[in-house]
């Protein structure tokens, strides 16, 4: 298990946003995490540490829990634009003036939102594993309908203490016990249901219904 850096916060309004900053390179990165994460909770996995190690090998990676889920606030969720606002508030907490954005998942359209928003910040912008919008429309056939959005919804609530929904974001590993168990352990620790569902509320409405 690698040692965890120290866990600090930001203040974001009245919401106390936990960020931790590990490497030493020339330019700093901000780790926008998908919906829900858990900064110890990463240092766990050896995945999740070989990946924060090499981003690290190159960067200043600042990284960050979201407000109402890891070791933030448990708060509710707000809007895109105010969750998007803690990334401005923990870059300015690690005196970070301009950073290359790193979204993954939900961590995609708030990087998008930070970076127009903030372009004077934003170096680069990587989105990787997310989308623009989530509902299918007219110009957005490869999203999925209202009612299936809202059944992956009630799953996610119903199943939330275990391996919830693994098969659909982990396949490749979704058989193995061990996996499970460490999934279920993740997701216990990062955010409570209520939070899961409000989050995924959100994520209903990224760039219209």
């Amino acid at each position: 298990m690698a040692t965890r850096p120290e866990t600090r916060y930001a203040k974001s309004g009245d919401v106390h946003i936990a960020y931790q900053v590990t490497g030493s390179g020339p330019i700093d990165v901000v780790l926008v995490p998908g919906f829900m994460s858990h900064l110890d909770a990463d240092w766990e996995s050896p995945v999740a540490t070989r990946l924060l190690q090499r981003l690290g090998s190159f960067c200043r990676l600042i990284r960050l829990d979201k407000r109402g889920t890891g070791l933030s606030d448990r708060v509710k969720i707000g809007t895109l634009e105010e969750r998007m606002d803690d990334v401005r508030a923990v870059m300015d907490a690690a005196g970070s003036q301009k950073a290359a954005l790193f979204g993954y998942s939900e961590g995609g359209p708030m990087s998008l939102l930070f970076s127009a928003t903030y372009p004077e910040r934003t170096t680069a912008l990587v989105i990787y594993g997310s989308y623009a919008r989530r509902l299918r429309a007219p110009d957005h056939p490869c999203g999925i309908t209202a009612a299936e959005f809202d059944a992956f919804v009630e799953r996610l609530e119903r199943e939330w203490g275990g391996p919830a929904a693994i098969e659909v974001f982990i396949p490749s590993m979704a058989e193995d016990p061990a996996i499970r168990q460490a999934v279920a352990n993740y997701l216990r620790q990062a955010a409570s249901p209520g939070a899961v569902v409000d989050i995924m509320r959100m994520n209903r409405e990224f760039g219209g219904t």
